[in-house]
């Protein structure tokens, strides 16, 4: 099978290139920024913007699937920005598949679709989309995720996966972030008891794509469906980020704040960046807050009936794993010869 795989430079995309490559797929990529070593692992790398419907459109072109991982990832930003990668490259992902014969579409969707602000504990696909967002991110994806599903067809099959906090070796988002503002000493626990969350450790969503993948067809039990995926073992949300921040000998967070007073400062750092015109994210927005304050779990049985997806790495597991990953990355760097003294 030869594979189109949007946004094959992050963390998902390139895990994901990686086990298809290893499996004997052929794999094109479709990125907007220039990574040379997809290449060297075998990859045939197209340079280019989702929301270019032609620039989709060639890079589509001979492939037998797709799997639309690209997306503007975030909290903050204008809205314009998040369509355009969010919504307009969906579109033009279902474009290229009916343009080009390719029937197997599997793309990549988020909890926060469904995620209106309040907990969410052992929610299952019955759930519908929320009512409102309080960040763009969500709302172009729940838009996206729609016109996905909706495409499904005799012609082209779809499927949404919602992948829940991934985490792992060459994670681009959760650790770097954490550890970022631990260090600023600006990161903050909420008081009280923790909620529980789901993760996901990026081996587990990679099998839960490729299942997806080979599982699509017109006849398939999960074509027009979304899905939540996780490790199926949620925890307390402190014990998520100290577990984590503790691969890179990191916390544990001391520091906590009230959820009604980050919310209510959330809402403020938004009013205020967004009078002044200022572009970089606020140290604190309501959707980070609702993220740290509300539960978010939930029931994978779906996932596991229709895909037969089954974690194969619990949390525990995961930092071990982690955190070899780290030291050995330490160890490289080690390693490399310093440049002599002039």
């Amino acid at each position: 099978m030869k594979v189109l795989v949007t946004g094959g430079g992050g963390f998902l995309g390139r895990s994901l290139v990686t086990r298809l490559l290893k499996r004997g797929d052929a794999v094109r990529v479709l990125c907007r920024g220039d990574y040379p070593e997809l290449a060297t692992w075998g990859a045939e790398v197209r340079r280019g913007d989702v929301a270019n419907s032609s620039t989709f459109n060639q890079a589509a072109e001979g492939c037998d699937a797709l799997m639309h991982i690209a997306a503007k990832v975030g909290a903050w930003g204008a809205y314009d920005s998040f369509y355009e990668t969010n919504v307009r490259g969906s579109e033009n992902a279902i474009r290229a598949c009916r343009t080009q014969g390719i029937r197997r579409l599997v793309y990549t969707s988020t909890p926060s679709v469904v995620h209106g602000g309040g907990d969410l504990e052992g929610a299952n696909e019955s759930l519908p989309y929320a009512e409102h967002y309080e960040a763009f991110y969500p709302k172009t994806k729940a838009i996206a995720e729609r016109l996905i599903l909706a495409a499904n067809g005799e012609s082209l099959s779809t499927v949404a996966l919602r992948p829940h906090l991934m985490w792992g070796p060459g994670d681009t988002q959760l650790l770097p972030r954490f550890a970022e503002r631990y260090r600023a000493g600006k990161l903050r626990l909420c008081s009280g008891r923790p909620k529980l969350v789901d993760t996901l450790y990026i081996d587990n969503a990679v099998d839960a794509h490729l299942l997806a993948l080979d599982a699509l067809s017109p006849e398939s039990a999960c074509a027009g469906r979304p899905y939540f995926i996780s490790n199926g073992e949620p925890l307390p949300i402190d014990e998520v980020v100290n577990g984590v921040l503790g691969t890179i000998d990191l916390g544990p967070v001391k520091k906590k704040i009230h959820p009604f007073v980050a919310w209510g400062a959330g809402a403020v750092a938004e009013s205020v960046f967004s009078l002044c015109g200022i572009k970089k994210e606020p140290p604190i927005t309501r959707f980070v807050a609702h993220q740290l304050s509300t539960a978010h779990w939930f029931d994978i049985g779906a996932a596991k009936k229709d895909l037969a997806y089954e974690p194969r790495i619990n949390f525990v597991e995961g930092l071990q794993l982690l955190r070899a990953w780290h030291q050995e990355r330490e160890a490289e760097i080690r390693r490399i010869p310093k440049p002599s003294a002039s």
